[in-house]
């Protein structure tokens, strides 16, 4: 658990955070846009939740140990071809492939592993500890990043992150992944679902629709609340750090969602906390314009920033038990990341159209909505077939 935590951080850190700072300095390079550069990073996420269904059919069959060590030297590599880049199709060509080297690294494969190795007892604590580490891979290398590329150049940055994504979690993968194969998974008293039973049962539909939305919902305000909060009348400098709430609140919002857990199952406070989101975030385009409302919904609004990556495997094994965790967890993944690619788009499109304000309330909409729609797959029976 603690070389997961530890790989989990440098790789969100390399493959992912890093990009925001990189953009710019990249874009004045090569001469593009900066949204013609940004669609590399969406052309990962889709990748990624493109092979999130083969790469759960693996984690299940064989383990992670392979997968998950072959994925770091994979990023490593690609993170190393993305330093010499000179045309925009060599820049898709390798987010492709940090894509492909994500969906075999990060948080889905990492949390079938320990699915795999630990106990049903405690598998919370060891989900929890990994993703309070991992969830100051912002915090750690947004900063970082930036005084790289301030001495070095975005180039020679590339090649710095390239060795500490290979030096770090490859290493780490090969020997504290070895036996963390199939037949390491503990045997739970209650019979465990088949995947493709799970794909019959209306209450999985369910779970899919509640976080597309609010994923959709996320990756909407990530990308878009600086701006709204300047369109609020805050400073750009304000207006950032504002913003950085979110990833600290998020690990708060781990942690409550996991203590809770010794008085409501998962599926009960995360529906809560998604719906406190939505209320949050409703009022701020009436509160927003002054310092002290920003701040309250912003905290309210950041609890549920991160809580879907801790509920939603606690939320499957609870309703479906352990065996095909990968693959059932995989296919759910698959419509969650096409819809965190996809959805800033249609945000800047509906801003571009309609203004900040529908867009918010659109995103309180869905935050409501999908805390609705957990609460009522609490209430409804699993259907079982044979």
């Amino acid at each position: 658990m603690a070389a997961l935590a530890v790989t989990q951080t440098v790789g969100y850190g390399v493959l992912y955070y890093a990009f925001s700072v990189l953009l710019g300095p990249m874009s004045r390079d090569l001469g593009i846009s900066t949204a013609t550069a940004a669609g590399a990073l969406t052309a990962a996420v889709l990748v990624s939740g493109l092979m999130s269904v083969p790469v759960g059919r693996w984690l299940d069959a064989r383990g992670g140990h392979a997968l998950m060590t072959v994925g770091s030297l994979l990023g490593a590599v690609s993170v190393l071809a993305w330093s010499q880049i000179h045309t925009v199709v060599e820049l898709y060509a390798v987010f492709v492939a940090i894509g492909a080297a994500s969906a075999m690294v990060l948080y889905e494969p990492a949390f079938a592993v320990v699915v795999a190795v630990a106990a049903p007892a405690h598998r919370a604590k060891a989900l929890l500890g990994i993703t309070l580490v991992a969830g100051f891979a912002s915090t750690i290398f947004i900063p970082l990043t930036g005084q790289l590329v301030e001495a070095f150049g975005w180039r020679q940055t590339l090649l710095v992150l390239a060795g500490l994504l290979a030096f770090i979690t490859v290493p780490l993968h090969a020997a504290a992944l070895r036996r963390t194969g199939p037949r390491g998974k503990h045997s739970e008293r209650r019979t465990a679902e088949s995947p493709g039973r799970v794909l019959r049962d209306p209450g999985f539909w369910l779970l899919a629709v509640a976080f597309v939305l609010h994923s959709a919902a996320l990756a909407v305000i990530a990308i878009h609340l600086v701006l709204y909060l300047i369109s609020l009348g805050h400073s750009p400098a304000l207006a950032a750090t504002l913003a950085g709430l979110l990833g600290l609140l998020s690990v708060t919002g781990r942690v409550v969602a996991t203590v809770s857990l010794r008085w409501l199952p998962m599926a009960t406070t995360t529906a809560g906390i998604l719906v406190i989101q939505g209320v949050a975030i409703s009022l701020l385009p009436l509160a927003g314009r002054h310092l002290a409302g920003a701040i309250a919904c912003l905290v309210l609004f950041g609890l549920g920033f991160g809580v879907a990556s801790i509920a939603t495997p606690a939320i499957l094994l609870d309703r479906y038990g352990a065996t095909g965790y990968a693959t059932i967890a995989g296919t759910l993944a698959t419509p969650v990341l096409i819809a965190r690619a996809a959805a800033p788009l249609g945000g800047a499109l509906l801003a571009a159209t309609a203004g900040y304000r529908p867009l918010v309330l659109l995103v309180a909409a869905a935050c409501i909505i999908a805390g609705a729609l957990l609460a009522l797959v609490r209430r409804l029976p699993l259907l079982r077939s044979g």
